[in-house]
C-alpha cells in the first residue's frame, strides 16, 4: 500500500489539510472547528499517514490553494491527483468539475450531460458529496437545477460552499445579494459579501444580524483631487466645523464649474486660504496637493479606479499630509473597494473589542491576523465594526 504523508496549512478560510501519496495530492480536507478535528478527518480517510513537510509539487499545489482562497487569480486543474480509490464514473464526474474556471458554475445536470449520462444528475451530485479533493476538484461551483445552492458536504455545509463562491465572484440563486443580483455603484455584490463574512466568523454573524442590512453609500466625487482636499480639510475636526471650513474654501472660486481645481488653489494667497479657516498645516498639505495634480503625479480619477490598492496608497500618501488611513478612506468610500481593512483606525480596533468581548483594544497585529479570514470583503466586517461602536454609544 502506497504511503501517504499529510501536513495542515493555513488559509483565508480556516486551516486546511492536505495529504499526497506517490501519485500526486490524495485528500484535501477543509478547515474543521479545530486542528485535531482537521487532523482526525485526514487520518480517517488515510490511517497510517503520517504529518510531514509536502514535497515541493504538493508545496506548490497549497500555496494555489491558500492563494485562491484570498480571491487570487489560480489554476488548480493541472494539480495530479492520486486516484487510485476513487471510483471511475467518480474520476470522470471530477474531470468535469476541475475545467470549470473560479467564478463560473454548472448544474449537476450539465455535467451529466457532458459526461453523455442525460438523467444521472443525483448520481452527479453523490459523486460530488464523497469528493476527497474539494478546492482542487472545486465541486463548491456545482449548483442544483436553476442555479440553486445545492448541498455541500464540508464543514459548515452551504454556508462554507457560498463563502467559498463568494471569494471566487460567482453567485448561486437564493444567496443573499443586491438588488438585481448585480455589483452596483459599489463594485461588488454586498449580498455575496455578507455571507462570506458571516460564513467566516460567528461573532461577526452575531453583529450583522444585531445590525441588519449592509448601508454602506458611496460618496461621489468629480475628480481624486477634490476628494482628497477634502479629506484633508476634514482631517482631526468634527464633521460639522470640516464641512464649514470646506464650503468656505469652495466659496473662494464661486464661478469654478468644478467648485475647486488645483490651478485655483496653487493661484489662491496664503491670507485668503487661511481666512477660510484653514490652518498652516492643511494650507501646504493642499498646496503640495495641488501642485502635484498640476504636475501629473496625482493619478485621475480614471486611472484610480485601474490601480490596485496597494499602488494607490504608495503613490497618494507622497502627497503632505495624506496617511495611510486618508487613502484607506477613499478606497472604502470614494471607490467601492471590497477589501480594506483600516487596523490603525480606533473606531475598527474599539468596535472589533465590543464585538468580541476583549477588555482592551486589539494590537494592530492581532486585528490583522484575524482579519484575514474576512478577505476579500474586510470592507464589509469593517462597515459592521463602526456600527458596533455606534450602537454602544446610543445605548
Amino acid at each position: 500500500m502506497t504511503a501517504h504523508g499529510f501536513t495542515l496549512f493555513d488559509t483565508a478560510i480556516g486551516r486546511c489539510g492536505i495529504a499526497w501519496g506517490g501519485r500526486g495530492v490524495a485528500f484535501v480536507q477543509l478547515p474543521e472547528a479545530r486542528d485535531s478535528e482537521t487532523r482526525a478527518r485526514v487520518l480517517q480517510h488515510l490511517p497510517g499517514a503520517r504529518e510531514a513537510p509536502p514535497p515541493p509539487d504538493v508545496q506548490r499545489a497549497l500555496d494555489d490553494i491558500v492563494a485562491l482562497l484570498r480571491g487570487e487569480a489560480r489554476d488548480l486543474s493541472a494539480v495530479a491527483l492520486d486516484m487510485e480509490r476513487v471510483p471511475p464514473f467518480h474520476r470522470r464526474v471530477y474531470e468535469v468539475a476541475r475545467a470549470i474556471p473560479p467564478g463560473a458554475t454548472l448544474t449537476y445536470g450539465d455535467i451529466a450531460e457532458r459526461l453523455g449520462a442525460r438523467g444521472s444528475a443525483r448520481a452527479v451530485g453523490q459523486a460530488l458529496g464523497r469528493n476527497p479533493f474539494p478546492i482542487v476538484v472545486p465541486c463548491h461551483r456545482v449548483l442544483a437545477a436553476g442555479g440553486r445552492i445545492g448541498g455541500f458536504s464540508g464543514n459548515g455545509g452551504v454556508s462554507t460552499k457560498l463563502r467559498l463562491l463568494a471569494i471566487e465572484g460567482a453567485h448561486a440563486a437564493g444567496a443573499p445579494s443586491a438588488e438585481g443580483g448585480d455589483a452596483g455603484p459599489l463594485g461588488f455584490d454586498p449580498g455575496a459579501a455578507v455571507a462570506h463574512v458571516r460564513a467566516s466568523d460567528a461573532a461577526l454573524a452575531g453583529l450583522i444580524d444585531a445590525v441588519g442590512p449592509f448601508r454602506m453609500q458611496l460618496d461621489r466625487t468629480s475628480s481624486l483631487f477634490l476628494a482628497l482636499a477634502e479629506s484633508i480639510v476634514y482631517q482631526q475636526l468634527t464633521g460639522k466645523a470640516a464641512a464649514t471650513i470646506f464650503a468656505r474654501v469652495r466659496a473662494l472660486f464661486p464661478r469654478a464649474h468644478e467648485g475647486l481645481t488645483p490651478e485655483q488653489i496653487l493661484r489662491a494667497p496664503d491670507d485668503k486660504l487661511r481666512a477660510a479657516g484653514l490652518s498652516q498645516a492643511k494650507l501646504l498639505a493642499l498646496r503640495d496637493l495641488a501642485r502635484r495634480a498640476a504636475d501629473g503625479e496625482l493619478p485621475t480619477l480614471a486611472e484610480a479606479r485601474r490601480m490596485d490598492d496597494d499602488e494607490l496608497v504608495e503613490r497618494l500618501t507622497r502627497v503632505r499630509g495624506v496617511g495611510r488611513w486618508t487613502v484607506e478612506m477613499l478606497l472604502m468610500f470614494r471607490l467601492g473597494r471590497p477589501d480594506v481593512l483600516p487596523v490603525d483606525d480606533y473606531g475598527i480596533r474599539k468596535g472589533f473589542a465590543i464585538a468580541f468581548g476583549l477588555g482592551d483594544l486589539p494590537a494592530r497585529k492581532e486585528l490583522e491576523a484575524h482579519g484575514a479570514r474576512w478577505r476579500p470583503y474586510r470592507t464589509v466586517a469593517s462597515w459592521y465594526l463602526w456600527r458596533a461602536v455606534d450602537a454602544a454609544r446610543s445605548g
